[in-house]
């Protein structure tokens, strides 16, 4: 984003006029909120923010004009803490809600939302995380693991979906040469942690309280909600994040699979991505495999798909 103006423009006469207070306006409105969650004090250059507040923005008869900012300046904010723990569901089950606000404000500050939709506010998360391992220690590795699957389940959702290719094509091209693409919204992950089944069951809790005040027995089902799911404990698990019919869905897979599916998505020739299975793949599995894939429409044309790994 391009520095803000100095000033507001005194009035607008013109569309230059028009963007000067457009970028004024959005850059005091996106700024960071002070250590109690206000507007700041001060503007980018150190005057009060009450005078440049007055510059672009009239007071009414209850409050000034730095107030009217603050409201949306708090509002800009509280939406995007909102949008992102709804994502992470798993993470603030894992880190607990003073440690996953802290981690938000951290990564919100140095990653802000750039994009038009708010689906791509996670985008960044996990490599964050890798980058500022203190903010999630001692348990930083579950921490990538449970963003790498969230992250995943957003791509699953609504990721590009790309023609499938159709079975009887694979015949006409010898296995030394065919190359075969996962779909976009396919993510392959190779986790240190089952982190498939505890976002589940975190997800059946947070139904559960949400249940709660509509059941007769509401007390006693809030005591049980209330409880978090134990956090996992470390298992290497390897896990395809898909969709089918719009729905999500999680497949685990054996060594020798995800070996397969990650050479295809590499580039690898269907004769390579095979051999990488391994001697202990046997042919009738290796079949199996490949007509499930087939029935989930997991293969398209190639492209600049690659697997995405936790570790």
């Amino acid at each position: 984003m391009k520095r803000p103006p100095k000033h507001a423009p005194a009035r607008i006469a013109s569309t230059a006029d028009l963007r000067l207070f457009q970028r004024m306006m959005g850059a005091a409105v996106i700024r960071p909120l002070d250590a109690n969650d206000n507007l700041q004090a001060k503007w980018i250059d150190g005057r009060p923010m009450d005078s440049v507040a007055a510059e672009f923005i009239k007071p009414n008869d209850r409050l000034t004009a730095f107030e009217r900012l603050e409201l949306y300046n708090q509002m800009y904010w509280s939406r995007l803490f909102d949008s992102i723990r709804d994502d992470c569901p798993g993470l603030v089950a894992a880190l607990g809600d003073a440690a996953f606000g802290r981690l938000a404000q951290a990564y919100l500050a140095v990653r802000p939302s750039r994009s038009f939709t708010l689906r791509n506010l996670c985008s960044r998360l996990v490599q964050f995380i890798r980058d500022n391992p203190r903010l999630t220690a001692p348990r930083t590795p579950l921490a990538i693991d449970i963003a790498s699957f969230e992250w995943a389940q957003t791509v699953a959702f609504d990721g590009e979906s790309r023609p499938v290719v159709a079975a009887s094509s694979l015949a006409r091209t010898p296995p030394g040469r065919l190359r075969l693409g996962l779909q976009p919204y396919v993510t392959l992950l190779d986790l240190r942690y089952p982190i498939d089944t505890y976002v589940m069951s975190v997800k059946r809790r947070e139904a559960m309280r949400s249940e709660a005040s509509n059941t007769p027995d509401s007390k006693v089902v809030s005591r049980r909600s209330a409880r978090r799911p134990p956090r996992p404990r470390r298992a290497r698990t390897l896990v395809a994040v898909h969709r089918l019919d719009n729905q999500l869905f999680y497949k685990r897979l054996e060594p020798g699979a995800f070996r397969i599916l990650g050479a295809l998505a590499a580039g690898a020739t269907l004769t390579r991505a095979v051999a990488a299975a391994g001697p202990k793949a046997r042919a009738e599995q290796v079949q199996a495999w490949f007509t499930s894939w087939m029935a989930l429409g997991w293969f398209c044309a190639p492209g600049n798909k690659r697997s995405r790994r936790a570790s």
